[in-house]
């Protein structure tokens, strides 16, 4: 992108010296610096964070207008500036590499300049002319980039946190769909890769939708950790060179921006100082992770048996012809992979910050949004797919009517030891059907009363108390 805007120029100073700057960018010297330094991933910081961003200057801007620090004029050109990057104007204007030094500050940068170009542009002023509004003295002001960024990304994790919650919602209930579809159709369970005892298929299904409806309430509810914000701490969270006035009001101009029920920290300093909160959210999204490698595992291996078909997608080969794989299912395990490697990223990250700031702050927030909108993506896809899923009756029966373990539902009217002997006389006979070589010894009437899909999956059966 700089190559692109490379046939004009305008001349910006810092600390370093003089640069030139596209004179089309938005962003400024400090980005550019930061373009330069962080050739690293290709991978930009994460659009969430950008508008969450946004809406943090923007509270920090009205605040700063209500205190009287900034005027009516300059203030409502920076909100209308972070309201156009809110809205996902300026998406380009963000090239900063996600995984950067400096706690974050080359993007608070990044958005610094934005904000002032396009408020100079605003008031009708030509970029870079940093008289008009200036990124540091007016976007920045009462600001550090160890209260903002954290800030924003609470903000960023809090919204996408909501949209998981919902998408997690429409998995459970098309499980929730299947498991009364499939409620009379008996089969075998398997544990540790064996027959076991029989079960329905909706019940099976049932377990699915309930591991997601803990997910979907651990999703919920874990937004309660990130309500409690740095913001007005400014460096280390003393609030050193920001007024008493604005440190009180800004979080609640953000509240009403975000709409969230954010709170300021009771200990600032220890807000900055530590991203433990990061790693309890991570951690929630690993279990919802590790549930989606395991329910994706199961509906391959139930496929692979022929007891459900999965939707057909896509050819699965490039030289066998006719063979289709269990793509969206394989898609959902490598997200579920991704996500747990994220976690220990996060976990990584937290632990290394020094003193009174956590220096790696960047990365984690690149793992942890990356694992909320691949969560959010795997669900919507699996929605679907999994209303697409169709039950093979004749194979459930096939296994079921074939395999020994059916006479573990009979117990309570022959007991063990019958039961034993008859296990031993099937292996020993020519009969390859258990359930009739079962109606055969102990009477159809015996069979079919325990094995019908209410008494399978009633929580035990009715004694004689």
């Amino acid at each position: 992108m700089v190559n692109d805007l490379m046939s004009d120029f305008r001349k910006e100073n810092d600390l370093l010296g003089e640069e030139n700057v596209p004179a089309g960018a938005y962003w400024g010297i400090h980005t550019l610096r930061a373009i330069r330094n962080f050739r690293v991933s290709g991978a930009t910081v994460n659009p969430s964070l950008i508008r969450a961003l946004a809406m943090v200057k923007k509270a920090c801007a009205v605040t700063n207008r209500e205190t009287g620090f900034l005027s009516e004029e300059k203030s409502a050109a920076i909100i209308r500036a972070c309201e156009d990057i809110v809205s996902g104007q300026f998406s380009d204007q963000f090239p900063v590499d996600a995984l950067q030094g400096g706690a974050g500050t080359s993007t608070n940068m990044n958005l610094n300049e934005v904000i002032a170009n396009r408020a100079i542009e605003i008031l009708g002023g030509t970029k870079g002319d940093y008289s008009m509004v200036h990124p540091l003295e007016d976007v920045n002001l009462h600001q550090s980039t160890n209260d903002v960024y954290p800030t924003a990304l609470k903000v960023a994790a809090i919204h996408l946190l909501r949209h998981l919650s919902q998408t997690i919602v429409g998995v459970q209930g098309a499980f929730q769909e299947k498991e009364k579809e499939f409620a009379s159709i008996v089969k075998l369970g398997r544990t540790e890769l064996q027959e076991a005892v029989p079960i329905t298929l909706g019940a099976e299904f049932s377990a699915f939708a309930e591991a997601f409806g803990r997910d979907r309430w651990r999703t919920f509810k874990c937004e309660e950790r990130l309500r409690v914000v740095n913001l007005g701490g400014t460096a280390v969270g003393t609030g050193l060179a920001a007024p008493r006035t604005y440190i009180f009001l800004v979080i609640e101009r953000l509240r009403e921006i975000t709409g969230l029920g954010l709170s300021r920290g009771e200990n600032l300093m220890g807000e900055t100082a530590h991203a433990d909160t990061f790693v309890e959210v991570s951690a929630i999204l690993k279990a919802h992770a590790v549930n989606l490698v395991k329910i994706s595992g199961d509906l391959r291996l139930m496929n692979f048996l022929g007891e459900i078909h999965l939707p057909q997608l896509q050819a699965g080969s490039s030289i066998m012809p006719g063979k289709v794989n269990p793509v969206v299912a394989e898609a959902a395990m490598q997200v579920g992979m991704k996500v747990m490697a994220n976690d220990t990223v996060v976990a990584d990250c937290a632990s290394r910050g020094t003193q009174q700031i956590n220096e790696f702050l960047p990365l984690l927030a690149h793992a942890l949004l990356e694992s909320l909108d691949l969560l959010i993506n795997i669900n919507k896809l699996l929605s679907g797919y999994i209303r697409a899923i169709m039950a093979d009756t004749a194979k459930c029966a096939e296994y079921f009517d074939q395999s020994p373990m059916i006479i573990t539902a009979l117990l309570p009217a022959i007991g063990y030891e019958k039961s034993t002997d008859l296990m031993k006389e099937f292996a020993a006979g020519p009969n390859k059907n258990m359930r009739l070589f079962l109606e055969q010894k102990v009477g159809k009437e015996t069979v079919d009363r325990h094995l019908t899909p209410f008494a399978l999956t009633a929580l035990g059966y009715k004694d004689r108390g």
